[in-house]
């Protein structure tokens, strides 16, 4: 599974202001790590952002936001959202913002 490249552009672009953010390719998918810490990432279909728990209920009052599964799964703390739910640049930033804030209050790696 290959990651959807305008994706990778819009949260590249969308996180252009982050120092120390590096890409990684994993799992089919492309990482955003700020810090050490996986920020979000493309996939071949929308993206998953990592909100944190405490994100969660503000993330899925969005529209095409849905918790990430893996399998059976549930993944907590991060969300999936769909290529419509990141069309919207108010809705991405919102949850981008969730997700600098999560990453923020991770210990240093």
């Amino acid at each position: 599974m290959a990651h959807d490249p305008g994706v990778a552009e819009l949260l590249r672009g969308d996180l252009a202001d982050l120092e120390d953010l590096d890409e990684r390719r994993m799992f089919g998918a492309l990482g955003f790590m700020w810090g050490g810490h996986l920020l979000c990432a493309a996939l071949a279909e929308g993206a998953m952002i990592r909100v944190g728990k405490p994100g969660m209920e503000a993330a899925l009052a969005r529209p095409g936001v849905a918790p990430m599964r893996t399998g059976a799964r549930e993944m907590g703390g991060f969300v999936a959202v769909s290529s419509d739910g990141l069309a919207d640049d108010a809705a991405r930033d919102a949850l981008l913002r969730l997700a600098r804030a999560c990453v923020e209050a991770l210990p240093a790696r």
